[in-house]
């Protein structure tokens, strides 16, 4: 039986991917922090018998203590190891720009280094992101350069050299996935896709009157997260490390993705949404549009939601109730 360890396992991805890799007969560990409140409401539902094999099994942990991760990765022993613990909103990283370098950043190297010291033979998926391209034009790909534009982008980016670096340097199995925007109804409720999806089912109850976003003009690639966990499994199913691409190759702006979600209830967008500078970053990060030809030619994934769809999907978890807090 194969085991993957999961860090970030209570987020959107990690729970996704827990569910993608039981089903596939794998033996899931997860890292989760220690809080005074239960944060697991993602992966509740497949938390079974923690003693059965190809079951869940939850480690408290955290990417801050490298100790602590080399005896969990000796007691573990895992085959395949899936870091996507971060501080990922980008606009916090601009607030809490240290502690975001020492998850995003120096959290990586940590478990590299416990891969090592554990002298453990396994695979090492890196979670990269869009972000790394930041003022480089669209298309991107992996041979575009990188420009990051927040503390969150800096932070990955070495993250992503340290990931190659080890590669290199080391012969460990350790793959980038440069994942561009991938949202679903389990997106955190601050992540703009979802706070736009919340508004329109709570304005559409009658619970809510506006709506205030920062720049409506920002261009993405949307995905859908299921689908992209996936390509994750793919990455470290590869003869060889590498670093790929994971997007749709469509672009549409926060302004679109609200008109679509609203119209999904048969409402105007322009009436209820409002700007708020408060929500502007520093530095914009202007249009984000993936080339995930690469991967689709070596792995063959290719994504198959597109943003539209996927707006509609979230406005459909949110009215219904389903959409994760």
């Amino acid at each position: 039986m194969t085991t993957a360890l999961i860090t970030g396992i209570t987020g959107q991805d990690g729970s996704y991917l827990a569910e993608l890799l039981l089903a596939k007969g794998y033996d899931v560990h997860g890292i989760i922090r220690r809080s005074s409140s239960f944060n697991t409401g993602r992966i509740d539902h497949i938390y079974v018998d923690p003693h059965a094999k190809g079951s869940l099994h939850l480690h408290f942990g955290d990417v801050v203590d490298g100790v602590g991760l080399v005896n969990l990765l000796r007691e573990i022993k895992p085959n395949e190891v899936y870091h996507l613990a971060a501080q990922s909103h980008v606009q916090v990283s601009f607030q809490m720009p240290e502690y975001t370098a020492d998850v995003d950043a120096l959290g990586t190297i940590r478990l590299l280094e416990a891969i090592r010291a554990a002298n453990l033979d396994t695979k090492f998926y890196q979670a990269s992101t869009s972000e790394l391209y930041g003022s480089t034009p669209p298309p991107q790909s992996e041979l575009s350069p990188f420009a990051p534009q927040s503390p969150y982008a800096a932070a990955k980016l070495y993250a992503y050299w340290v990931t190659r670096n080890y590669r290199e340097g080391y012969g460990i199995f350790a793959s980038n996935g440069i994942l561009f925007n991938h949202e679903s109804p389990r997106r955190g409720a601050t992540f703009v896709t979802r706070k736009i999806t919340r508004a329109v089912a709570a304005i559409a109850q009658g619970k809510q009157q506006e709506l205030y976003l920062g720049n409506l003009e920002a261009v993405r690639d949307w995905g859908y997260a299921p689908e992209y966990v996936e390509g994750m499994w793919r990455i470290l199913q590869a003869k060889e490390p590498g670093d790929y691409v994971l997007a749709t190759g469509v672009g549409a702006t926060v302004r679109d993705f609200c008109e679509a979600a609203f119209s999904r209830v048969n409402l105007d967008y322009q009436k209820f949404v409002k700007t708020d500078p408060r929500y502007f970053r520093p530095t914009e990060v202007n249009a984000l549009i993936g080339d995930a030809s690469k991967v689709e030619k070596e792995l063959g994934w290719k994504a198959k939601t597109h943003w539209k769809e996927l707006a509609e999907i979230m406005v459909d978890a949110d009215l219904a109730g389903t959409g994760s807090n």
